[in-house]
This record gives C-alpha cells, structure tokens and sequence, in this order.
C-alpha cells in the first residue's frame, strides 16, 4: 500500500484546532521540524502537544508557543525555552511535567494497548498527586495512565512507500513509541525509499503503524547547546 503524500501540506491535512498531538524528538534532534513549521503557517490553535521538549525560542514547538497555538504542553524536559517558562508562570500555558522514562512508557503504553502501569518514578513528589499508590516488593509506585493522541507526527531518517521507517541515532528516541500511539500517525522522512529497498532487520517502526508518509524539504539540525573546547 502506497502512502506517500506529495507535499507537507497535504501530510498534516485534518489536524484541527484543539486536538491532541504526540511530536518526536529529542531536545531538537528528531524532530518533525517541516511538519511543526507548517502546523504553524496553518494557524491551527488549542492545541495539547505531548512531546519530550517544547523546542527553543525560534524552532520547533518554540515557533508554535510564540504564536500562542500550544494550549497545554505534556512533556518532560524544556529547561531552553524561554517562552515557553514565560507562558507557564503566568498561566498562559498549561504544563504537564513528566518524568522522562514515565513520558516514553506512556506512550508506548498507548501503542501498545496498554491501559495503565505502576512505576516508583515520581513517588513522594507533586508528579504522585491525586494518583494511586501500591507496593511491589516492598517499594510504593504510583499509577500512570497511558498516553494516546489524534496525530502523532514523527521523524526518520529513511522510509518507504509502504511506511516502514528507520531512525537514525539519538533521533531513535520517542519517535518509536509516539508512532504507535497515535490514531493518525504523519511520519516526516529525510530520504523516502521505494518497498522493499530497506533491509526488514533494520526496521525501527513497521508500516503499519503508519499512514502517511513524506519527504521533508530541509532540514536544519540545529545544536542546542553547542559546547566546544577551550584551545
């Protein structure tokens, strides 16, 4: 099955105010960035993004918090956002701060039809607050419930006509399991691939988690911190 949307317009085509959306990366590796620029241009708002990081001040969700179309974040780090701390303090912004595995587990959860899990991340914390509590060998864990989105919009390095998709390193971060977990899942690819041109050993997310599937335009990747040595 051919799933191949021409133009990025297209590929996001019915993610609509309000909705719910799962965008992978990490920091700003992996990241949707063609997609998120076009969410941006459409001027879709109210928006829930559950994503590991908000971007920064001018790329990635940061572009979509500066023109106030994020209604709620869930995420996990977003320490090089200053609009985004902006927002939050001043209520402008509903935050959802997650522990980073519990983020990823929750996600996979979604996919794999997985209502909920117990996990001792967050006991003792705010993160705990108003969540059940037990014991597992002798240790308390709280409840946390899995994670699902209308769209998720994803990230990878190679693709094929049929979906199939390959991650490449760090960029292999939440994009698996936020491929899984979406109702409609927008795969965004740096190199689309006729099928069977990728080796099924290689294969990160199988196509039919999938459903659209395009060639991004550009990609940036940006640094976010760029450390070098002193000479």
């Amino acid at each position: 099955m051919n799933k191949v949307i021409k133009t990025v317009s297209e590929a996001v085509h019915g993610i609509e105010d309000n909705m719910t959306l799962m965008l992978g990366g990490f920091g700003l590796c992996g990241i949707p960035e063609n997609a998120i620029a076009e969410l941006v241009k459409k001027g879709i708002s109210g928006l829930t993004c559950i994503s590991n990081n908000a971007g920064v001040d001018d790329f990635g969700l940061g572009l979509l918090l500066q023109n106030k179309q994020i209604k709620k974040m869930i995420s996990s780090y977003v320490g090089e956002n200053d609009e985004f701390e902006r927002q939050m303090l001043s209520g402008e912004l509903e935050v959802d701060l997650i522990p980073q595995g519990s983020l990823a587990e929750r996600c996979r959860a979604g996919g794999a039809g997985i209502p909920a899990f117990f996990t001792p991340a967050g006991y003792g914390t705010e993160v705990a607050e108003g969540k059940e509590v037990r014991e597992f060998n002798g240790k308390p864990h709280i409840l946390e419930k899995a994670l699902h989105a209308d769209f998720a919009v994803v990230k990878a390095w190679k693709g094929d006509t049929e979906g199939n998709l390959v991650y490449k390193a760090t960029a292999r971060n939440f994009n698996p399991m936020m491929a899984m977990a979406g109702k409609i899942t927008v795969a965004e690819v740096e190199e689309l691939v006729p099928a069977g041109t990728l080796d099924p050993n290689e294969i990160h997310t199988p196509g039919i988690f999938v459903q659209r599937i395009f060639q991004g335009n550009t990609f940036e990747k940006r640094i976010e911190q760029r450390t070098t040595r002193t000479k």
